[in-house]
Order: structure tokens, then C-alpha cells, then sequence
């Protein structure tokens, strides 16, 4: 990853206030506190339950509309599968001083498993293999494409091998093996609503229960392997046993050796994470390390 892009709008928070008014004087009453930015998204907290999340640059207006059109259709399903989802309170469109679109969602309690200790997330493992299991349902022809994420892995082949080609030998001989297996591997047989960016930032947990997912900015019909990459960018070898084991009726095994291809890809664009991401970059040489000692089992 290069260095994050600059902001190509910025909003003072008498400005956000201002654009909250515009849908509900009310809510433009409640306390307002600045509390992340992330390279498409400024995340603005809204009184104790809300949250506003405001693009940084054009094309996150993009990804702001796709969480628009895919939440209302997929947040009760995951809530039926025991997670929530940041399901838009309201669907901001643009305005006469703001010309993108922008969303209030709800402030959802958790801790990002970002950082944490992977052992700890063998307890909801099994959890997220079911709440996976609802999401990856036949997606309809309109909805959002994504032109990276859930894509055949061919289309893929030149990008991921540059960014493999920077890595050490002794990471990247290994992960381009594991990159390559996958392109062997039987392609997808059906195109699936997924989630499509689901690492370790975007992933709430409480305790021992998986809690939340977040940022479906990237949502697209796609490959489940994409999502299912997640096996080994969240997991330690326990978890990923956990993990496959609650999908064995669903999966076939080509779809894995896919998802392994995935979590290879992944890892070596963390890898690359611009400097001041350490988190994700540190996610990136993790992730490569369980797929190498992992690399002789059969199963993820």
C-alpha cells in the first residue's frame, strides 16, 4: 500500500453538524467528537449511539452508496445470524455544500479484533463461519461491483505477483506457491453477495462472541473465497480448524484452496502497508506466517 491519500474535502465539525441538520435538527444537537479517519472515511461520533461517516475523497462516495444499496438487504440477515451490521439510520445524499454522499449509522459496541492475540478468536470462530454462511447468498444483477474483490484470480495474477516480487524470498516463494494453487483450483461456480474487506479492523468482537462487522464499503457480488481469506488473516491454526469445520457442508474444496490464494494476496498487499499503518502491516507478516507453517496440512 502506498501512503494514504490525501483528503480531497475536509470538514470542520461546525460543517458535519451543519450537513447532520440538513436531515434532523435534532440529531444536529447531539455531541460531536472527531474520532477516526481511515483513506476513504472521516468516522465522526454522534451523542452515545450514532456515529457519522463522511467520504475524504470522491471515490469513497462511491463505496458510501454501495453500503446504501446492499445494507438494507443484507444487515437482518446477519442480525438473524447472531452479528450487527452498520446499517445506515440515514442515507445521506449530497447537498448544496457537500457534493457527496455521506451516512449516519449506528454506534456499534465492540472491540476491534485488530491487534488482538488470535487465539482469543477461536471462541467465535464458529460463529463467524455461520454468520458467513448467511451472508454468502445469490447476490441480484444489480448489485455493486467491486472490479478487485471476489474477481477470478487470474485477473488478478500480474498485480498480486508484483507485490510478492517485493517481498523477501523466504515470504514470497512460499505465498506465490500457495497464489498459485489457488489459480489451479476449480473457479467459482456461483457469484455470492460477500463482504469484501473482512480483516481483522473490521471485525467486533465481545469477549469470547463475535459482535459486529463494519465498513461494507467494498461489498460486491463476488467468489466467497475472498471472504473466507479471513481463516487465515484472523485465526491460528485452532480457529481455522474451528473455522472450516462449522462449513464443511458448505465449501467445496477448490473454494478453500481459493481463499488460501486470497489470504496470500492479502498478506503481501499488508505487507506493504504505508507507515503509519504498522497495525495492518504487522496483520500482513502475521498472516504470512500462519499460511507458511500451515502451508503442509490440508486444511486452513
Amino acid at each position: 500500500m502506498a501512503d494514504s491519500p490525501a483528503a480531497e474535502r475536509t470538514l470542520a465539525e461546525d460543517e458535519v453538524r451543519e450537513l447532520v441538520r440538513t436531515v434532523s435538527p435534532r440529531l444536529a444537537s447531539l455531541p460531536l467528537t472527531r474520532v477516526a479517519e481511515g483513506w476513504d472515511n472521516v468516522t465522526w461520533r454522534l451523542g452515545t449511539d450514532l456515529a457519522v461517516r463522511v467520504p475524504r475523497r470522491e471515490l469513497a462516495a462511491t463505496l458510501i452508496r454501495h453500503e446504501h444499496r446492499a445494507l438494507p438487504q443484507l444487515a437482518m440477515r446477519l442480525a438473524a445470524a447472531g452479528v450487527r451490521a452498520p446499517l445506515p439510520v440515514v442515507a445521506g445524499a449530497p447537498t448544496s455544500t457537500f457534493p457527496w454522499s455521506w451516512s449516519i449509522v449506528p454506534w456499534l459496541p465492540g472491540e476491534h479484533v485488530l491487534g488482538l492475540p488470535r487465539h482469543r478468536n477461536t471462541a467465535w470462530a464458529g460463529q463467524l463461519a455461520s454468520v458467513l454462511s448467511a451472508l454468502h447468498q445469490p447476490a441480484p444483477d444489480d448489485a455493486p461491483h467491486n472490479p478487485v474483490r471476489g474477481v477470478p484470480l487470474r485477473s488478478r495474477d500480474d498485480s498480486i505477483r508484483s507485490r510478492l516480487a517485493e517481498l523477501p524470498p523466504r515470504v514470497a516463494t512460499p505465498l506465490a506457491a500457495l497464489w498459485e494453487a489457488g489459480l489451479d483450483a476449480a473457479p467459482a461456480a456461483d457469484s455470492v453477495w460477500i463482504h469484501g474487506d473482512l480483516h481483522p479492523g473490521n471485525i467486533l468482537a465481545d469477549g469470547d462472541r463475535l459482535v459486529a462487522l463494519v465498513d461494507f464499503g467494498d461489498v460486491t457480488a463476488g467468489d466467497p473465497a475472498y471472504d473466507l481469506a479471513a481463516g487465515w488473516l484472523v485465526f491460528d491454526a485452532e480457529g481455522r480448524h474451528v473455522f472450516r469445520r462449522a462449513t464443511a457442508d458448505r465449501y467445496d474444496e477448490a473454494t478453500w484452496l481459493r481463499a488460501r490464494a486470497w489470504a496470500a494476496a492479502v498478506s503481501a498487499i499488508l505487507c506493504h502497508a504505508s507507515d503509519d499503518r504498522d497495525d495492518l502491516r504487522a496483520v500482513g507478516f502475521d498472516t504470512a506466517a500462519e499460511l507458511i507453517s500451515a502451508a503442509g496440512s490440508p486444511a486452513p
